[in-house]
């Protein structure tokens, strides 16, 4: 490989929300990388830090263009310039929107398990959450149309938060199932806000759906989230887009990040954007197959080792989801055993809803961090 993912980087004193745990702890589990980001990033946020004044910062055209092209080449939807809102984050966008565009009381449908700020974002803002579990059957999820369809249909239901690709289960949604959620919420009057933030996050030889390239219903019944923040490693520079192609529909999503303060972009938010989106795919792609290669040795290892943990296939994210079912013990009180017992902090899946029984653990990590953390999963299993 040209890129180097199998040095280890000493998160610890740094600031790192991740890593601030007891010495003798690993943490596996929120959703950041223990990758430096790609090179090319770091020599223009170098050059940029050089030039030594941080003042008001504007959008330019490179960025609208950097966003533009990568959706063409990387993904085969074209999207225009006028349709880009800058935004500091995707979950400031998603509370911002849930502020905006639905009443109090009113209800937000999520398919659970599911990125657990979801809640937060719905529940901070009085609305009511509306849960709609996805099927788990021989170890694959799917939608309940009757039970989403019935959920949508409610006429206190204004907005449904989808997640594609999906965390924690790693799915892609396809494009007939993309299709038909944009049908049901379309013909009810329910926006669809499509978080995709982990887009460029797939196995090798897989590519992820934009919602908005489906059908016309959706295009114009959709608000995207996209950034390259999980992709390339850069949460902490804040930094994301918002795609609207409705004109009306974009205005209100405009006024809203606009009134909430969170449509500026920080000295740093643009060059890194920009520099991730036009020098970064090489950086990615070996990235991914690294992650895909960390994947495969979880499932042998725990085939081999662990037989009772079950790994959910998935497609995308670097995020894995654990079936711990056979272990009759509630995800909670499991990740409080594995931690205590070993330092190997996971997430409990009982946040993500509709996970009881499974954990989430993340991968993005050097090999030789992931085997330390396989190693302390199997000892915690076995003290059970």
């Amino acid at each position: 490989m040209k890129y180097d993912f199998d040095t280890v980087v000493d998160r610890r004193n740094s600031g790192s929300y991740k890593w601030d745990v007891a010495e003798n702890e690993l943490p596996m589990w929120v959703a950041d990388m223990d990758f430096r980001t790609a090179p090319e990033i770091i020599k223009a946020l170098k050059e940029r830090t050089e030039h030594g004044i941080f003042g008001y910062t504007t959008i330019s055209d490179e960025w609208y263009q950097a966003y533009i092209d990568w959706w063409k080449n990387r993904h085969g939807t074209e999207y225009k310039k006028e349709q880009f809102i800058f935004s500091t984050g995707v979950i400031p966008t998603i509370s911002s929107c849930v502020r905006k565009l639905t009443t109090p009381a009113e209800n937000v449908v999520i398919l659970t398990p599911v990125y657990n700020i979801f809640y937060n974002c719905i529940q901070n803002n009085g609305r009511n959450v509306l849960e709609c579990p996805l099927l788990y059957e021989n170890g694959e999820y799917s939608i309940d149309w009757t039970s989403l369809k019935e959920k949508l249909a409610n006429p206190q239901t204004t907005m449904m938060l989808l997640c594609n690709p999906h965390n924690p289960v790693g799915k892609i949604w396809d494009s007939e199932t993309l299709a038909r959620i944009g049908e049901i919420a379309y013909n009810n009057g329910v926006v669809v806000l499509s978080d995709e933030i982990h887009c460029d996050i797939t196995d090798p030889d897989c590519s992820y759906v934009p919602f908005a390239s489906v059908s016309e219903k959706c295009r114009q019944n959709s608000i995207i989230c996209v950034a390259p923040t999980k992709a390339f490693n850069l949460a902490g520079l804040q930094t994301s887009a918002v795609i609207v192609i409705n004109p009306q529909l974009r205005h209100k999503v405009w006024r809203g990040l606009n009134t909430d303060e969170c449509g500026e972009p920080n000295a740093f938010a643009v060059q890194a954007t920009v520099t991730a989106f036009n020098y970064g795919g090489e950086w990615l792609d070996e990235m991914r197959k690294y992650i895909y290669n960390n994947k495969q040795f979880v499932k042998n290892f725990l085939s081999e080792n662990i037989p009772q943990i079950r790994l959910v296939p998935s497609e995308a994210t670097y995020l894995l989801w654990l079936d711990c079912s056979a272990l009759h013990m509630d995800s909670k009180k499991l990740s409080a055993h594995i931690r205590k017992s070993t330092g190997l902090y996971l997430s409990d899946g009982i946040q993500f809803g509709n996970g009881e029984q499974f954990l989430r653990m993340n991968v993005a990590c050097p090999k030789t961090v992931l085997i330390d953390g396989l190693n302390r999963l199997k000892r915690s299993v076995e003290m059970l």
